[in-house]
């Protein structure tokens, strides 16, 4: 295997050949930047024209030509303001806001490809273009991207591509991006009808459809059931809130870019700021409620539960489908305990989210201890707070024997994290479950409780999220299964195909008495051919099909098809069972 170094130089340098190759083809056309990234690299460029695909044809066969070249990379320094000057005769804009950008005193490096072409970067490079090999590199796709990411300034193009070791390295990557495709969850998602998004109504809003909207509601049952064994009080809190809660939080310091804009009832209410914004978090809610009337020592831990829609001003540019939208819903629980049921309380919300994690069969996945980064400013709070903390965390971990790493500086404002990080069968890394510990919030909003010595203290918050956001999981989960969801999860458990219109009466008839049952089915009663039905339903990765004819109406039993993940349960079956049979064995595997 190649070791990332090796890869990112690799990477970097093919993205300034790929630059070079450009203004070669296209003088006229203005660069920007071009990193590497996980799989390959990008460059942004400014060009009227947009870039077809013969174009990337032609800019792919010059990169050839300037690899076959082997021109030596060589890094420089250079003098700020003489190279100002140079990069305003080639009238390149964007590379001298780059420039101005770098910190008055900072080094200014340009890398060179031989002595025919530049750009601005701090590297790392391979020495010579003889080090990469047409044959491990390709160009991938044009993408629209705004310059530095925001959507007030300039729209560019940006050119993708991927660069490997060897040849074999390029093609294993192409088979898992085609994998990907077949397993993206918009494409899927639109396939088998669970949501939509929609112009008229806004960009990161999805709209679910009445399959989606059963798939999130058995997620949702499944988690309700298992709270509500350990504890759990659900509420319901509203979806706006006046900016004062935010600002007492401390998230509207922090993140009001992120927030929706703020509602006010007239202009002197806006101005003055205390008017509403859609709410980002349910953290405060919960709070609220807590807050209502002093809790006694006997209450705790109290733990809160709220399936709560929340909301974000994501930049346009970074929605992509479920997994990063402006509308959100959070399985969301604050917990308030003693400081002595903290270490208790966390290791119980890091078994309930196993206990998720092994019901999704999500199983490839490691702990990752979010805290602080000393050196920053941006956290709430006394060090010895993040301290305490910081060592629950830990604890946990050490007891349950977990496997983690640290992320320092990935902790929330007011505490460290634990977070799960899921790898799917991509490859591809997503963060999922989510416990914090803060003491910073008890502390800004003056909350107490009485003790066994009647004495006021403090309680510790531990908010947690096992799936985090619903939308992403459900990406996820339709990109991990293709799909062909578990037949617990699946919005469609069993479709009734009746081999002809005649037998459509005893096709209703199985239907309802599945749905008596609690089954998830429908009979397939259209007037379309019985291999067109069996298609169309092997299509949508429908788990059960039944199909019932002649002989299955005078004997009350149905022939079963199975999908591909399920053939054994149809073998072992001999394929045709009693109707009261097959309920006696499925509809328990059906519930949640």
């Amino acid at each position: 295997m190649t070791p990332p170094e090796k890869l990112e130089r690799l990477r970097h340098t093919t993205s300034h050949v790929m630059a070079m190759a450009v203004q070669r083809l296209f003088p006229e056309t203005k660069v920007t930047i071009g990193p590497s990234t996980k799989d390959g690299f990008y460059y942004d460029f400014d060009r009227t024209q947009p870039f077809t695909p013969e174009d990337l044809k032609a800019i792919k066969k010059e990169m050839t030509r300037i690899v076959n070249q082997k021109l030596p990379v060589r890094r420089e320094v250079r003098e700020r303001a003489t190279l100002a000057e140079v990069i305003r005769q080639m009238g390149e804009p964007y590379k001298l806001e780059l420039l101005e950008a770098i910190p008055q005193g900072e080094q200014i490096t340009v890398y060179y490809l031989g002595d025919q072409w530049w750009d601005l970067c701090a590297g790392p490079h391979v020495e010579n273009t003889s080090e990469l090999n047409p044959k491990a590199f390709d160009l991938l796709n044009v993408a629209g991207a705004y310059w530095r990411g925001n959507e007030k300034n300039p729209m560019l193009q940006r050119i993708y591509g991927t660069a490997w070791e060897t040849p074999e390295q390029l093609e294993e990557f192409k088979r898992r991006r085609e994998e990907a495709k077949n397993r993206d969850h918009r494409k899927l998602g639109r396939d088998l009808g669970l949501f939509i998004f929609s112009d008229g109504v806004g960009p990161g809003l999805p709209l679910w459809t009445p399959k989606g909207t059963i798939l999130r509601s058995v997620l949702q049952e499944f988690l309700q059931k298992e709270q509500l064994k350990r504890g759990y009080l659900p509420v319901v809190t509203p979806h706006i809130a006046r900016v004062d809660l935010f600002k007492t939080s401390g998230h509207w310091q922090k993140y009001q870019e992120d927030m929706f804009p703020m509602m006010a009832e007239d202009d002197e209410a806006r101005a003055s700021e205390q008017g509403f914004v859609m709410k980002p978090m349910n953290c405060p809610f919960h709070i609220q409620i807590y807050k209502s009337e002093l809790r006694s020592y006997r209450e705790l831990p109290m733990r809160l539960t709220e399936f709560g829609t929340v909301y974000r001003y994501e930049q346009s540019g970074e929605l992509g489908g479920l997994t990063r939208v402006r509308g959100f819903t959070v399985d969301d629980a604050h917990l308030f305990v003693t400081p002595e049921q903290l270490d208790a309380e966390f290791l119980k919300v890091v078994d309930l989210i196993l206990t998720v994690f092994d019901k999704l069969q999500l199983k490839d996945f490691k702990a990752r201890l979010s805290f602080r980064d000393p050196a920053s400013d941006k956290y709430l709070g006394a060090p010895e707070a993040w301290d305490k903390a910081e060592g629950a965390i830990r604890r946990a971990v050490e007891q349950l024997s977990m496997p983690f790493f640290e992320g320092i500086g990935e902790a929330a404002f007011y505490g460290p994290k634990l977070d799960f990080i899921f790898r799917d069968v991509l490859g591809r890394e997503w963060q999922l479950g989510t416990v914090q510990v803060d003491y910073q919030l008890p502390e800004r909003f003056d909350l107490e409780f009485v003790a066994e010595d009647g004495s006021r203290t403090r309680p510790v918050m531990i908010h947690r999220a096992p799936f985090g956001s619903l939308e992403r999981l459900v990406g996820i989960l339709i990109e991990q299964y293709a799909g062909a969801f578990p037949l617990w999860m699946s919005p469609l458990q069993v479709r009734v195909i009746p081999v002809t219109e005649q037998f459509n009466g005893y096709a209703q008839s199985v239907a309802q008495k599945l749905r008596d049952v609690g089954m998830r089915v429908e009979a397939d009663t259209s007037p379309e051919r019985m291999n067109k039905k069996i298609r169309t339903a092997e299509k949508d990765k429908t788990p059960f099909m039944l199909i019932v004819g002649a002989e299955e109406a005078g004997t009350g039993t149905v022939s079963i098809r199975a999908r591909h993940d399920l053939k054994q349960v149809e073998e072992e079956h001999g394929g045709r069972l009693d109707l009261n049979r097959f309920i006696e064995i499925f509809a328990p595997m059906t519930q949640v």
